[in-house]
């Protein structure tokens, strides 16, 4: 095994970052790396809220609509962002966008407007 990945008998990886918990004893656990402190737990937290949205999102639309949404975000300045699944489905959401925002509102307050783009679920 090459020597980049062993070094005093600690594994490290290919970066060099040392994979055990913070004592030095062992792998961290997952709690650990998902701690909302670090910056997986942040990702994660992220994640989540985005999925949150875009329930939230699918859930002020008839289940037709609902299911044209691929992903919601929401932009530091205020923009809900609704990415629909083709131009045709984008322009139909168009005209839901005062009752996506008051549905979202309760829940996220700084949601100012909304922007519908065209792109597909990853």
């Amino acid at each position: 095994m090459p020597d980049r990945f062993w070094h005093n008998k600690e594994r490290f990886t290919d970066h060099g970052a040392a994979m055990s918990d913070a004592s030095g004893k062992g792998p961290r656990g997952l709690g650990e790396l998902l701690a909302l402190s670090s910056p997986l737990g942040a990702l994660a937290k992220a994640a989540s809220s985005r999925l949150d949205l875009a329930d939230c999102v699918r859930k002020q639309l008839p289940d037709e609509l609902a299911a044209a949404v691929a992903t919601c975000n929401l932009r530091p300045d205020g923009t809900l962002v609704v990415t629909a699944a083709s131009p045709e489905w984008a322009a139909r959401l168009r005209f839901e966008a005062d009752g996506i925002l008051t549905g979202c509102r309760p829940r996220w307050p700084e949601a100012a407007r909304v922007r519908f783009r065209v792109g597909t679920d990853l």
